[in-house]
């Protein structure tokens, strides 16, 4: 993650029409929750991003953040995001907190966002980012093939990291009638699920292939 610099954190008019072009590109690919697109819209993706890459941002891309990690696609930010069905003051897990733009985009979806990081050093960079941007997101480091215990149940639980099945303690933190959005399969491809909880034992899911993340670590994950 880049340093917080005047630079780095300048949102210019060029930016924003790039952001525009690329809210429009996100529709034509079938996104249309109005929420998602206009908290896209509004979080500058760039500031999460080295400088030296600021004119890449807004391409519908992932883009290396370090630590072996990366920013996900936006199309895939925006699809996960829509199949959360996001609403206001809904308590939100999100496991991999990884530059912190998903956070961002969930708090200015109005979720009260809870996000856990493996990796110590992505950490520190995201939280000071998001407190420049007055994000409320409550941060944390651990493992979070484990979730949070403490703070369950959660309406909602997105995962963005590759799992290799769905982790049992996510799905005991989720209350009943909540959705886990979680991309489960090898480590070369995907599929993302959609898990809803409809009582303490009844759950249905609901698949999407085709995607690729960065691998889930830690006890229910794969081995770090």
């Amino acid at each position: 993650m880049p340093p917080l610099t005047a630079l780095s954190l300048r949102d210019t008019p060029r930016h924003q029409g790039m952001r525009r072009q690329l809210i429009e590109e996100l529709k034509s690919k079938g996104i249309a929750d109005p929420a998602v697109l206009q908290a896209m819209l509004e979080v500058p993706r760039h500031f999460f991003l080295d400088h030296a890459l600021s004119e890449m941002a807004y391409q519908d891309k992932a883009m290396p953040i370090g630590e072996g990690q990366t920013i996900s696609q936006p199309y895939t930010v925006a699809f996960q995001s829509s199949l959360l069905e996001v609403a206001p003051h809904l308590k939100v897990l999100e496991i991999g907190t990884g530059s912190g733009y998903q956070a961002a985009v969930l708090d200015r979806m109005g979720a009260r966002v809870y996000s856990i990081e493996t990796i110590k050093p992505l950490h520190q960079p995201a939280q000071s980012l998001l407190k420049h941007l007055n994000c409320r997101a409550k941060l944390f480091v651990g493992d979070g093939s484990l979730g949070l215990p403490s703070f369950a149940p959660f309406d909602r639980i997105l995962v963005t990291a590759a799992s290799p099945s769905v982790p049992s303690a996510l799905q005991n933190q989720l209350k009943v009638g909540g959705h886990l959005v979680i991309p489960v399969g090898t480590l070369e491809e995907q599929t993302m699920l959609k898990i809803t909880r409809h009582s303490e034992g009844e759950f249905s899911t609901q698949s999407y292939p085709g995607f690729r993340f960065v691998p889930l670590t830690g006890a229910e994950g794969w081995p770090g």
